[in-house]
């Protein structure tokens, strides 16, 4: 093995290092655990993002994957109970390029050691992360091992748990994040003099399917002027129509689109028949082209980060937006009725569709900032326009 990367001896730990990921093809990373103690198994994925390390860990749509993060500084500015999208992260683990960063910032009341050693989250430090992000980057997603354990890591065992893992393509996963039951949303964003607001004025009501929603995509369209009501993916378009909303929201989520949709496509056509305002964010949208009549596909290695920049072809202005998947919708499958909208100035792929004669619309990149930037959370104010239309 010339990877400098890779041990020489991939059965023997070096004396300085306790932890190791481990890739399906044998690739050996060593490191310094942090975190729990344990180990965990899942694919691969690297973020750009420079900040928002714990609304990135508990994005519900990273469930199944292990998180590299090219930014070196991650820690520095610890974790709170404030910063978080899901209340239980459904990451398998992370992986950084130095020791965690002591925390420096008033909002701190945990350093993220001790943070993910409270939900169980393994990580690796110490490892050539820009070597490992170009391993992805140009031979694909990898599935690996994440182990940091007291005693001797099993090379062998790591690898075989790696080739194991089924991978996210077939997987639906939406079911393990989704909402248990139906439940009213009325927080809004956040802001440093006052924290979180309250929605007690809403103008429209909204319905929700959960498929895996950011907390700060709820607390947008309640900043928007609506009453949200969150109801589990596989609530049936009856059941959503007895709500009287005035708008249908579908959610980001993780996994794969065609598996999730077989329960959740027939619902969504359902609801563009009876005409009602539809807005979908990532894996919504995904699900919303496939109600069209649209293919999804697997990405080479997907799009995670805060800096991807997206062009809004019916106004020639660019975004810079804050992305996370793995799966894309096919421009070339759109149907007739269907307009691409906008586009990734990184890949040339489909960013954002509408239906012509409906108000519906949906985008893969995430509008509510959360990492930022902001440059797209005019969508939320489109969606309100739209059901007062």
């Amino acid at each position: 093995m010339t990877d400098a990367t890779k041990s020489t001896a991939p059965n023997i730990c070096p004396p300085d290092k306790d932890a190791a990921l481990i890739l399906s093809d044998g690739s050996v990373f060593w490191g310094k655990g942090a975190g729990a103690k344990t180990t965990a198994t899942g694919e691969v994925c690297f973020n750009t993002s420079l900040t928002g390390y714990q609304e990135i860990l508990t994005d519900p749509s990273y469930a199944g994957q292990i998180i590299t993060f090219t930014f070196p500084h991650i820690g520095n500015v610890g974790t709170n109970p404030e910063d978080i999208e899901t209340v239980t992260p459904a990451v398998r683990g992370c992986v950084m390029g130095a020791d965690i960063t002591a925390p420096s910032n008033w909002r701190a009341a945990k350093h993220l050691d001790e943070w993910l050693i409270s939900y169980n989250l393994a990580a690796v430090t110490g490892i050539d992360t820009r070597r490992l992000t170009r391993r992805i980057r140009d031979v694909g997603f990898a599935n690996a091992t994440i182990v940091y354990a007291d005693g001797e890591i099993d090379v062998d065992a790591a690898i075989a748990q790696a080739k194991d893992f089924a991978g996210l393509e077939g997987m639906d996963l939406a079911k393990d994040v989704t909402c248990a039951q139906t439940y009213s949303w009325d927080e809004s964003i956040w802001s440093i003099q006052d924290g979180y607001g309250q929605q007690t004025s809403p103008k429209r009501h909204v319905v929700a399917m959960d498929f895996g929603a950011k907390r700060n995509i709820l607390r947008c369209l309640a900043a928007a002027g609506c009453k949200v009501t969150v109801v589990p993916a596989s609530t049936s378009a009856d059941d959503i129509l007895a709500l009287n909303p005035d708008g249908v929201f579908l959610s980001n989520g993780p996994g794969d689109p065609a598996a999730t949709g077989e329960y959740a496509v027939p619902t969504i056509k359902a609801l563009i028949e009876k005409n009602l305002p539809i807005f979908g964010i990532c894996l919504g949208h995904q699900m919303l082209s496939l109600a069209l009549g649209a293919k999804t596909k697997k990405m080479h290695h997907g799009h995670r980060g805060a800096n991807h920049p997206v062009k809004d072809l019916e106004t020639s202005k660019v975004e810079i937006t804050s992305q996370n998947h793995g799966f894309v919708v096919e421009s070339d499958s759109l149907p007739n009725g269907v307009v691409e909208t906008h586009r990734s100035l990184f890949d040339g792929t489909l960013e954002g569709i509408r239906l012509n004669g409906k108000p519906i619309f949906s985008v893969q990149h995430h509008p509510e900032a959360s990492p930022g930037p902001q440059d797209s959370h005019y969508l939320f104010d489109r969606f309100v326009k739209m059901m007062e239309g």
